[in-house]
């Protein structure tokens, strides 16, 4: 199949799980004989003086990286502004492509290329085929309060509608998808993210001055030479994120297993503030803010960790809770969205309620408890990698979505089949329905 991408990011532009998702996608997609192009945006904050647009094949996948145009629009401060340029910029640039290479299928990878990828469709005939990574209630716990909030909401909205078939990566988020957008859940297909685990075995160096000596303990698990535990949290630090509970936790975890540390890895708006609520919490000597930690340390440090902790709010899939289980890592996560699929509480990890402080410590308590337990949870976390999260199995089911996907000629509205889309209605209050 001849297959057009659309994304806003792709490796080395990464800026979360979905860059990384759409450049594994591409490649095994490739690898398996398709004709594949992305279509995809140079660094924010470039222009075609500095950064112009080009046409190279990486992996055996053509990454056509798109100039952004000269308009001073900055991503933080202009988002939809900035989101409608790229479309443009998107569009002009896949015009070429169009005049010798037909796609089968267009895949539009969240709401930031709505605009191109509809056009696209529009433009080519071919299905649209989108994916929903999260939604933007669901990043604020289900709250519509700002303007910006709902400019993005009713984007969402119409590229899940305009869609002739939906992609999300969990139950969790077909249900939310489902039921924010007013899309029929036979429309949406669950394809989980994938992970190839090979690339998480790292070596033992050390991933930050200010991290603990180690030592490797025969037929255990890794420890800090002191013998004190060492817990692992990861990726954005956003509050929905949930690195808080974790930090709040840790007061009671240190009273059972006293020396208790713990490590956080990633950047985010939050940073300062978590390092306030460590203080608050009179544990700020026990918690080491590593910053930006590259994939390399990141898989060492998950690799001695007597075990990794995923505390997230709101989590549509929970692709570090497969990173984790790559490494080897024990397993401590929410029942947020996708993470309850991810983790199999007892079986792959052990789990507890989003925002249940109190939880989150008795969990970790009993994997600290019981190390011989908690590495024979790990290890059937990574059997199942080869199983149910593997990038090849998930390339031949997106691929198999893809040749089953009719195109609708018109744009329609749900249970309308003469109308085309309107606004949709922003709702008011919580979309949850929570206090």
């Amino acid at each position: 199949m001849r297959i057009l991408l659309v994304s806003w990011e792709y490796p080395p532009v990464v800026v979360g799980g979905l860059g990384r998702h759409v450049g594994a996608l591409a490649t095994h997609l490739a690898a398996a004989g398709h004709d594949v192009v992305v279509l995809t945006r140079q660094p924010t904050g470039t222009d075609a003086a500095t950064h112009p647009t080009t046409d190279s094949v990486v992996q055996g996948v053509r990454v056509l990286r798109v100039a952004e145009d000269p308009p001073h629009l900055e991503f933080v401060h202009d988002l939809v502004a900035w989101t409608l340029g790229l479309g443009h910029a998107l569009v002009r640039a896949a015009l070429p492509l169009l005049r010798d290479w037909h796609p089968d299928v267009v895949h539009a990878h969240d709401w930031l290329v709505a605009h191109a990828a509809i056009a696209l469709r529009d433009l080519t005939g071919a299905p649209l085929v989108a994916t929903i990574h999260a939604t933007e209630a669901g990043r604020h716990g289900g709250w519509l309060s700002a303007p910006l909030n709902r400019q993005v909401h009713s984007v969402e909205w119409w590229l899940a509608n305009a869609a002739d078939a939906v992609v999300t990566c969990s139950r969790a988020m077909r249900d939310e998808v489902a039921g924010l957008f007013d899309v029929d859940p036979d429309r949406i297909t669950v394809l989980h993210n994938g992970i190839d685990a090979r690339g998480w075995s790292g070596p033992p160096d050390p991933v930050a001055a200010t991290a603990p000596s180690w030592h490797p303990t025969p037929g255990r698990r890794r420890s800090p030479a002191d013998g004190t535990p060492t817990l692992v949290t990861f990726g954005r630090l956003e509050w929905e994120k949930g690195v808080q509970d974790v930090i709040a936790a840790l007061p009671a975890i240190r009273r059972a297993h006293p020396g208790t540390r713990l490590m956080v890895a990633g950047t985010g708006s939050h940073a300062g503030w978590l390092a306030d609520r460590a203080r608050a919490a009179r544990v700020r000597r026990a918690v080491t803010m590593l910053g930006h930690v590259d994939d390399a340390a990141l898989a060492s440090l998950l690799g001695r960790a007597s075990a990794v902790v995923l505390p997230s709010r709101y989590e549509p899939f929970g692709i570090v809770a497969l990173e984790a289980a790559a490494a080897g890592a024990p397993l401590v996560a929410s029942r947020a969205g996708g993470l309850g699929e991810v983790v199999l509480d007892g079986v792959t990890g052990l789990s507890f309620d989003p925002g249940d402080v109190a939880g989150c410590a008795a969990a970790v308590v009993v994997a600290l408890d019981d190390p011989g337990a908690a590495r024979r949870r790990a290890l059937a976390a990574r059997e199942r990698l080869n199983t149910d999260f593997a990038w090849p199995t998930i390339a031949a089911d997106t691929a198999a979505l893809y040749a089953r996907t009719p195109y609708r000629r018109a744009v329609l509205n749900p249970g309308d089949r003469s109308s085309p889309l309107g606004r949709p209605k922003i709702p008011t209050g919580n979309v949850f329905g929570r206090g």
